[in-house]
């Protein structure tokens, strides 16, 4: 029953009203997680250390192989982790010892014999934000050399030793012949004498 001049409800316009309200919310919030999500990873990529230089220069030609080779890279680099492995144009690792951290470069030695030819360096370094980060370069030497003492020195003493030695042996032979023969004549004198006719 309608009564005359009341005002009539009408549930259709609350409903037209209140979808778009709810789609306006739901599109906010996705637009905030979003945004989020992008700032985090774009802070996560900005995180990662990226190699700006080397010494040699990935495929330079340099005269001989250089005592290290050293990376740049735009951030301090975490020691856990860290490798670089330089191998000779045959395959022999060149590489000596572990590398080394300094601020933002990290340096690995060189060591051996290093033939002329093409160097291959891999590397794989921790960031600060604990990523590993892995890379390659390549450098040519076109002499040979020699890094590092690839002969092993004697021990204190070998030489005196062996001087030592090669003196003190005749000398013992002596020693022994000489105790023979004395206690050989000594037999020979208590040993008692045959009686003839006897």
């Amino acid at each position: 029953m309608t009564v005359p001049g009341s005002v009539q409800a009408q549930p259709g316009r609350r409903a037209r009203f209140g979808v778009p309200r709810r789609s306006t919310a739901v599109a906010l919030t996705g637009l905030m997680v979003g945004g989020v999500l992008g700032v985090v990873g774009a802070s996560s990529a900005q995180a990662h250390d990226v190699l700006r230089s080397s010494d040699p220069a990935d495929g330079s030609t340099v005269q001989t192989a250089p005592e290290q080779v050293t990376l740049t890279f735009d951030e301090p680099a975490i020691a856990l982790g860290t490798e670089v492995e330089v191998r000779s144009p045959d395959g022999t690792l060149a590489s000596d010892g572990d590398p080394v951290l300094v601020d933002v470069t990290v340096a690995q030695k060189l060591g051996g014999e290093l033939p002329a030819g093409r160097y291959t360096v891999s590397w794989r370094v921790t960031s600060a934000d604990g990523h590993p980060i892995t890379g390659d370069l390549t450098f040519t030497a076109t002499t040979a050399t020699t890094l590092g003492d690839t002969t092993r020195p004697s021990p204190p003493g070998a030489e005196a030793q062996d001087s030592g030695g090669g003196s003190g042996a005749p000398v013992v032979v002596l020693v022994v012949i000489a105790a023979v023969t004395t206690s050989w004549l000594l037999w020979r004198r208590r040993r008692p004498r045959d009686v003839p006719g006897g």
